[in-house]
């Protein structure tokens, strides 16, 4: 469960609402403990609160203020490193009970796999629920080294409790072979771009929807804090409007996760997760 933010404690900039009076309760999970190539991702939460005191509650794009949403911050929930299973069960409890309180959760990674954790919990309270992702990777590995719950198979993970034709993928641009034959029978998959999405949120309008957010879809000369950059990536606008465009949709839950902060000292890609979250948060509240 999240430690209890005391007086002072950062939080996420215009989230400052009591959790009994909010509508959407966002949270962190600082949990790595499965990422392949380059670690970090633990750090996401608290510097994307740390940061987001240098962009402005009031969203241009949207000519709304975040200030005058009912959105809590929770602040992090206590994940045990090295134990993914253990680490999906709290992520799935902590959701559970902010769906259970008529809330919806929002959770700063962290890795990707524990989009699975937070998806168990939202199916499990709409089972036609759809999912829409975000990635530079497609995710859809049945094991990574042997391992099944890993950020390599969050995807796969989340077809075997949703099945075929409710996983919409955009901007993917990496994965085995294997993979991508698979997804065919299996997922709907845009490849290096977000075309189509007017297609998709037409088509998953008036079903429950979790949408899940890879910043390494962004190209790394946009985003290079990451651990797995792909080259080739969308940029912040066209995720932006990507996003904005499922504006609207039944959305059950949703998360950013993947930055890094550390791998990018001008601090650009934080500030890009901060702007990212804030545009989320309004457009879905």
């Amino acid at each position: 469960m999240p430690s209890k933010l005391e007086a002072g404690v950062r939080t996420f900039a215009g989230c400052g609402a009591p959790y009994d009076e909010s509508e959407v309760v966002l949270f962190g999970a600082p949990f790595d403990s499965t990422t392949s190539y380059r670690p970090g991702a633990r750090f996401a939460s608290s510097s994307i609160r740390s940061e987001s005191i240098g962009i402005e509650t009031y969203s241009p794009y949207q000519m709304e203020d975040i200030e005058n949403l009912k959105i809590s911050d929770a602040g992090d929930l206590e994940l045990p490193f090295g134990n993914a299973g253990r680490a999906l069960d709290v992520v799935e409890t902590f959701c559970g009970k902010v769906l259970d309180d008529g809330k919806m959760p929002v959770m700063i990674g962290g890795e990707h796999l524990l989009t699975f954790g937070a998806v168990r919990a939202v199916a499990a309270r709409h089972p036609d629920l759809r999912l829409i992702h975000f990635d530079a990777h497609a995710d859809l590995r049945r094991d990574y080294m042997g391992e099944s719950l890993s950020h390599a198979t969050v995807m796969r993970r989340v077809w075997d409790l949703l099945g075929d034709g409710r996983i919409y993928q955009f901007g993917i641009r990496s994965g085995t072979r294997e993979e991508f034959d698979w997804a065919t029978a299996h997922v709907r998959t845009e490849l290096f771009t977000v075309r189509g999405i007017d297609g998709c949120s037409e088509a998953v309008s008036g079903y429950p929807v979790y949408i899940s957010v890879d910043l390494d879809v962004i190209d790394p000369s946009e985003f290079p804090g990451t651990g797995t950059p792909e080259a080739g990536g969308v940029s912040f606008k066209d995720l932006l409007d990507a996003l904005l465009c499922l504006k609207g949709l039944n959305v059950a839950g949703f998360d950013i996760c993947e930055l890094a902060p550390h791998y990018d000292v001008s601090g650009i890609s934080t500030a890009l997760a901060c702007k990212v979250l804030r545009e989320m948060l309004i457009a879905y509240y």
